[in-house]
């Protein structure tokens, strides 16, 4: 039975090194996928338990310096204090190396001559080296006895040549002034290096914890206690022990901690943070409620049913994590190039390394620029572009209860021109209710009317019943009952018998009115299906009952079209009635009487015509279409098999999240796009000119120094393009 996890990878500095553990987990027999997010460190893995084991993962990885966290049962506080934690071991060592690197850079640049600069120099920069700069020379080395390397090979190499050259120059100047060489120091481009580039990671880091938020914040409405309801009373327990069947006590201000039905009190509670829905649900006796929702006002006792993983929000909270770990198409661009661009650049360095020794410009000035090109090229920036800003865009998403799968789904929606919609439950309410009635008969009519259809399953006969209960109406108990398949209902009341049902069914026996007809003419005109109600000779009432358009779904359609998406709505009722739903809707294109397979051919003749083709649906009726399209969307009240089928899932009714998710998904997209293309111009144009390919005729060089913060600049720019998703409008 193959097993699908998520574990945090530890000691990664770039893109290279997310590839190197990604090559080398797959590695392992029994790993089927693997799948590495360098801006959310985290390992999407799926692996044969019976094969394989987490432990000879885990040591694999750590092979090759880096390192993950299997134990599955570690709660989010300990991984957020192991996360805090290593971020303040990075913030010490960013102070020391800015803190002594200083002092190194003004000697260098005001005591070059003065005998004993020098050696203070040595003395300031061994530290930052063995302490500030420690791990990126332990990576490289393991990377480099496994045959792999990434950016810590980049900065091993360039600190370690400026420090090398500058060491001798202290120790042995003799030694190269013999070889005509002039002893320059290089001291503080070892030191300003190490020193950028961690300064460059700290940011990284404080931005990379920013995209994480929305997951931050989804875990932290559950509550970690709850009140068991024993025998000997009520006592807090975690809510980690709770099981299904328990009985958990909750009252008013209180966060509900599982899911589960409420068996005794009643209560408002707020369900926006799952729903959207700003008004509060009431809740009595037998009604559902979730994990992360805020109970207002009443106390209640309810019954756990679904615990831990199986709550809604922690499903919710695993879809956005996973998508947040997968992978766009376009970043598979970005992976290829960061598999070769480390070989690439430090060839490029020795290739700069020998023209300009060649050139006759001294060994100096040939290892500078060769330091140069190292440390300029890393391409962190590369690896951040796609991932920082799906991390964003989905968090922003869920934030807007639009959960979205993953990266796949994301990108494919910016492209979507075609939205096909399924009537009931996505453009109406999904269950009839009586919009108008026509009555003949007294308060006694009702009372039997009502009692005739309270014994009915169907759905017009339940708004009926809805419809009476509503005014007050007490449902009178008949002699018998019968249910006509297709027709409607019958019941005897005093030797009398009544029906409720089509026109066939209840006028055979009674007399209709020309006023009755009219208005049933009317309704019918209107898309309402009309139910008689007589008894005897007569004719008692007619009703118009239909599935009401939801609110705003007018309003959405027009938002969509606006966004240049052609609408079109499918539907298995009659042609009338499809016809007056798609005019209330503002849709132009329908087509009526459609089973399963009709919605599929429609959705596969939009994709032969080069349509990109979104489908929203709520029903098992509509999973084969919701496969079928481009891009599947689910509506939040709809079935599990929906659900499952779709990438896309509304947690609340309101169709307007849709072009919502669409401009998000397009703001998304063109994010990813300037993100790659200023990395890959960054480096395109960075590498020259280390390289010193403007010193002949303009005389510039770029220091190791500047160029270090050079490519710390080019990393912390593109997270911050990406935290703008969580600001821009949509």
């Amino acid at each position: 039975m193959i097993k699908k996890i998520q574990l945090p990878v530890l000691e990664m500095s770039c893109a290279v090194c997310a590839g190197n553990v990604e090559k080398r987990v797959c590695a392992v027999e029994g790993v089927r996928s693997a799948e590495v997010n360098f801006a959310s460190s985290m390992l999407a893995l799926e692996y044969d338990p019976d094969v394989t084991d987490l432990r000879q993962i885990r040591d694999s990885v750590r092979a090759i310096g880096y390192d993950i966290v299997i134990d599955e049962a570690a709660s989010r506080e300990e991984l957020e204090i192991t996360e805090r934690r290593r971020y303040t071991d990075l913030r010490r060592r960013v102070v020391i190396a800015w803190v002594l690197s200083v002092p190194v850079m003004v000697l260098s640049m005001a005591f070059m001559h003065a005998w004993w600069s020098g050696w203070v120099q040595l003395i300031l920069t061994v530290p930052v080296m063995v302490y500030s700069g420690r791990l990126f020379y332990m990576h490289a080395w393991r990377q480099a006895r496994k045959g792999t390397a990434g950016m810590d090979t980049l900065v091993a190499l360039s600190t370690s040549i400026a420090f090398v050259y500058s060491l001798v120059g202290t120790l042995l100047p003799w030694l190269m002034s013999d070889s005509g060489m002039e002893p320059h120091l290089y001291y503080e481009a070892a030191t300003m290096v190490i020193a950028f580039v961690l300064l460059g990671k700290l940011l990284e880091e404080r931005a990379k914890m920013s995209t994480g938020s929305a997951i931050r914040s989804l875990m932290g409405l559950q509550p970690l206690t709850a009140r068991l309801v024993t025998d000997d009373g009520e006592r807090e327990v975690p809510v980690a022990v709770l099981t299904a069947g328990d009985r958990v006590s909750v009252r008013p201000g209180e966060k509900i901690a599982v899911d589960g039905t409420v068996t005794d009190g009643e209560s408002f509670v707020d369900e926006s943070m799952i729903s959207g829905e700003a008004v509060p649900v009431r809740k009595t006796v037998g009604d559902k409620v979730l994990a992360g929702t805020m109970n207002q006002r009443g106390s209640f006792v309810m019954e756990a049913q679904a615990v831990g993983e199986a709550t809604v929000l922690s499903r919710i909270v695993r879809t956005v994590q996973e998508a947040q770990g997968s992978k766009a198409p376009v970043q598979r661009i970005a992976d290829r190039v960061s598999a070769v661009f480390v070989p690439v650049v430090i060839g490029l360095s020795i290739a700069t390394f020998v023209a300009w020794f060649v050139s006759g410009s001294g060994l100096s000035f040939a290892l500078m620029t060769a330091a140069s090109v190292l440390v300029i090229a890393c391409p962190c920036a590369l690896g951040l572009a796609t991932p920082t800003a799906l991390m964003v865009g989905i968090g922003r998403a869920a934030k807007n209860q639009i959960l979205i799968k993953d990266a796949c789904a994301l990108e494919r929606l910016c492209r979507t021109d075609s939205l096909v919609l399924d009537k009931t439950g996505t453009l109406t309410e999904g269950h009839p209710v009586v919009v108008d009635m026509l009555w003949y008969g007294d308060d006694n009519d009702k009372a039997l009317l009502a009692g005739i259809e309270s014994r009915s399953e169907h759905p017009l006969a339940q708004a009926i019943t809805y419809r009476l209960a509503s005014e007050g109406v007490t449902p009178a108990a008949p002699d018998g009952f019968e249910s006509v398949t297709g027709r409607g209902v019958e019941a005897v009341y005093g030797c009398v018998r009544y029906r409720a049902g089509n026109y066939a069914f209840v006028v055979a026996d009674s007399a209709v009115t020309d006023e009755f007809s009219a208005f049933a003419a009317s309704w019918q005109e209107r898309g309402s299906s009309v139910v008689y109600f007589g008894g005897g000779d007569r004719i008692i009432a007619v009703m118009a009952v239909r599935d009401p358009l939801k609110a705003g779904s007018a309003e959405a359609v027009a938002m969509l079209r606006r966004e240049g998406v052609e609408v079109h709505m499918l539907t298995g009722d009659a042609m009338p009635t499809a016809r007056v739903v798609a005019a209330e809707a503002g849709i132009e294109r329908f087509e009526a009487g459609m089973m399963p397979q009709d919605k599929d051919d429609y959705i596969a003749s939009l994709q032969a015509r080069g349509h990109k083709v979104a489908m929203a649906g709520d029903g098992i009726n509509d999973s084969q279409a919701l496969a079928r399209a481009d891009v599947g969307i689910a509506m939040g009240q709809g079935t599990d098999v929906a659900m499952d089928v779709a990438q896309v899932t509304l947690m609340t009714s309101d169709l307007a999240r849709i072009p919502v998710a669409i401009r998000l998904s397009r703001k998304c997209v063109s994010v990813i796009r300037q993100n790659l293309f200023w990395a890959f111009i960054y480096n395109t144009v960075a590498i020259p000119v280390a390289a010193g390919a403007l010193y002949p005729v303009f005389g510039i060089v770029l220091d190791p120094m500047w160029a270090s913060a050079a490519m710390a600049f080019s990393s912390v720019s593109v997270v911050l393009n990406s935290l703008r998703l969580r600001t821009v409008k949509i």
